[in-house]
């Protein structure tokens, strides 16, 4: 039988937001909210077009502007209509529009839910405004009262980097799993270039965080370490950022209109098609859009190929990619410095604890000795990647 292949639907039911961080560049002041209608167009949209496991993240703006009343319909719609794809969910908010009522809709179809805190709570509002930590600590307590899983993303800046080993301990020491983002600069507007991360520095700080992570192993979950060694040890992207995501990531906007991905969203150029018309997969290959991203596929295929990441890395992230040359593909993700500092660190650092170090071992060579050092390694974290 063939084999089933997952695919991602990103719903962005507004680009509103009523936060002001910094740094952002996916909110849009007074976005329209998403009608019932539009899911109803696109769960008739998805029924027919293709046969694979769904996963739908509500994200935005502020997805959770939509209402309490949008979900009640949407998620039994979405569940009930697309039961064969067996659908998946998840939520991206950050938490100030959470109320019970809506934390109970929620709950009833086991949402789980990411949001955004970039450390202690001085530092963290001085990116993302004055009161947002409180006032995503107070919806948090909403979730975790109501049986919600939460998790933070923190977006480390050129200035809160600074701060590395406070933001660290304070995820330690609050219990709370560490997921981390590099600031970006966009394609939508005047996002200030000061808070971007620069790539070597990201590189930095990705090691850095390997070996907090090591010293503090069975305390605290380091979700981008965690993706990083499956890479390697797999052979294959895991995550978004290091896979082929074209024909496998949509992102429906406000209005229905189709975009290969939500950092799209908003950005007429970028529409492949709308979820009214039923688009086939054959019909959003015709577009502009979609083209466009398969450039890129292209140029990582004959740019990359002699790098020995290529497999699981795929050039990184292709909006990244397209900013420093306002929308061109002129090369791959600026990040990639930071890419191959922790996929070679990790991979050298197997190869000294697995094979000795010895000359012209590569990984997937497999020997009997113990490693040489005493404390925990890269395959004590293998290992709890693997018993999860």
């Amino acid at each position: 039988m063939p084999q089933k292949k997952p695919f991602h639907v990103m719903i962005i039911p507004t680009l509103g937001c009523p936060s002001k961080c910094s740094y952002c560049w996916s909110s849009e002041e007074g976005s329209p909210i998403m009608s019932i209608d539009t899911i109803k167009e696109t769960v008739e949209w998805l029924k027919v077009f293709r046969d694979d496991p769904v996963t739908f993240t509500f994200h935005g703006g502020e997805p959770l502007l939509a209402g309490a009343d949008f979900y009640r319909k949407a998620l039994p719609m979405l569940t009930e209509g697309l039961a064969h794809l067996k659908p998946n969910f998840a939520l991206q908010t950050n938490l100030w529009k959470l109320t019970p009522e809506l934390a109970e809709v929620l709950a009833e179809h086991s949402i789980p839910i990411g949001s955004s805190l970039d450390g202690p709570q001085e530092l963290n509002d001085l990116q993302r405004s004055e009161g947002y930590y409180e006032r995503t600590m107070q919806g948090y307590e909403i979730a975790k009262a109501h049986g919600l899983s939460v998790q933070f993303i923190c977006t480390f800046t050129s200035h809160s980097v600074k701060f590395k080993e406070d933001i660290f301990n304070y995820f330690l020491e609050n219990g709370l799993t560490l997921k981390l983002h590099p600031a970006l600069p966009s394609l939508r507007g005047d996002n200030p270039k000061k808070w971007a991360l620069d790539p070597e520095e990201y590189g930095e700080l990705l090691v850095y965080l390997l070996d907090k992570y090591l010293e503090n192993i069975g305390r605290i979950e380091v979700r981008n370490i965690d993706d990083y060694c499956r890479c390697v040890f797999t052979g294959r992207g895991t995550v978004c950022t290091f896979v082929d995501c074209m024909d496998n990531t949509f992102a429906v906007g406000p209005d229905g209109s189709i975009y290969p991905c939500y950092r799209f969203v908003g950005m007429p150029e970028y529409v492949m098609g709308n979820v009214r018309d039923h688009p086939s997969m054959e019909d959003l290959a015709q577009s502009d859009a979609w083209k466009h991203m398969h450039q890129f596929k292209d140029y990582v295929n004959s740019e990359c190929k002699k790098c020995k990441h290529i497999r699981y890395c795929r050039g990184g992230c292709p909006y990244n990619a397209m900013v420093p040359s306002s929308g061109e593909i002129k090369g791959v993700d600026p990040h990639c410095v930071a890419y191959k500092r922790i996929f070679d660190e990790i991979t050298d650092r197997f190869n000294k604890e697995i094979l000795g170090g010895f000359p012209g071992m590569e990984m997937g060579v497999c020997q009997s000795r113990a490693p040489r050092n005493t404390g925990p390694g890269i395959m004590t974290l293998m290992q709890k990647i693997i018993s999860k």
